[in-house]
């Protein structure tokens, strides 16, 4: 852990270095507040890269604003105030693309995930998706398919297995894949999906069986500079950052695969 801190700091300084002071000193830069709306399954690694953004600029402050993808996407078109947005699924971004609610050249696909199915950590009955059926499950926690990329990526795979009629009347559905984690954390529920990096922040559950990325269609995390962003120097700063080699160690060490 702390060689992997150490590593991270010398790429964050070899990075601000290559900015320019007028960069990194701007008035578009002055105490302003950057909001990153991102997917829920992103708050822990998009946290950790704005405290080490900030540790160096101290004079930007970064706001969050974690949740579903499409409820993300939903407040930027109601003209929620936005700079960056990174979501779960390419088809948000798309819909925001098409809408010209994006800063042109901004859009990048920066990150991959696969999909578990998860339950909680002294739970011994449940050892693969086939058992799903079984009496001693009740209830499945997955994202709501209208708006979390998670638990649309769920409902393909129950549908590819042939498992999704017959469970339906289980499924709970959650506002987001972090409350999905929580249900199963707390044994509300005896099995869910998420990702498999939202497992690798709880000791309350455990990976029943990892999903092969042919059963749903391509996760892919993009991000870009919202067009009506109010510190767009800031916000071109922030995002390189987001795609340098310190922010891409730090979502490796969440778990996350990064794309070039």
């Amino acid at each position: 852990m702390i060689a992997r801190k150490k590593f991270i700091e010398l790429s964050l300084f070899s990075f601000l270095s290559a900015c320019s002071s007028s960069e990194l000193n701007s008035k578009d830069s002055a105490s302003v507040n950057l909001t990153i709306s991102a997917a829920a399954s992103l708050q822990d690694a998009i946290q950790e890269i704005g405290h080490l953004y900030t540790q160096k600029i101290p004079n930007v402050k970064v706001s969050y604003n974690f949740g579903a993808s499409g409820s993300l996407r939903h407040q930027i078109e109601q003209g929620a105030p936005v700079d960056i947005f990174i979501c779960a699924a390419s088809e948000y971004m798309d819909r925001l693309a098409n809408k010209n609610l994006l800063l042109v050249n901004t859009r990048h696909n920066l990150l991959k995930n696969e999909v578990v199915l998860i339950a909680p950590h002294d739970n011994y009955d449940l050892n693969s998706f086939s058992q799903l059926n079984r009496n001693f499950v009740s209830r499945i926690a997955i994202g709501d398919p209208n708006s979390v990329p998670a638990g649309k990526y769920a409902k393909e795979v129950f549908s590819f297995l042939n498992l999704y009629q017959t469970i339906e009347p289980k499924l709970i559905f959650a506002k987001d894949v972090r409350q999905v984690l929580a249900y199963v954390e707390t044994g509300n529920v005896e099995a869910g999906i998420v990702y498999k990096t939202d497992v690798q922040i709880s000791d309350r559950v455990k990976t029943v069986a990892t999903v092969p990325v042919n059963f749903h269609s391509p996760i892919i995390y993009p991000v870009a500079i919202i067009k009506d962003s109010k510190y767009p120097e800031t916000a071109q700063n922030f995002f390189q950052f987001i795609l340098s080699n310190t922010a891409k160690n730090v979502f490796r060490a969440y778990g996350f695969s990064t794309l070039s």
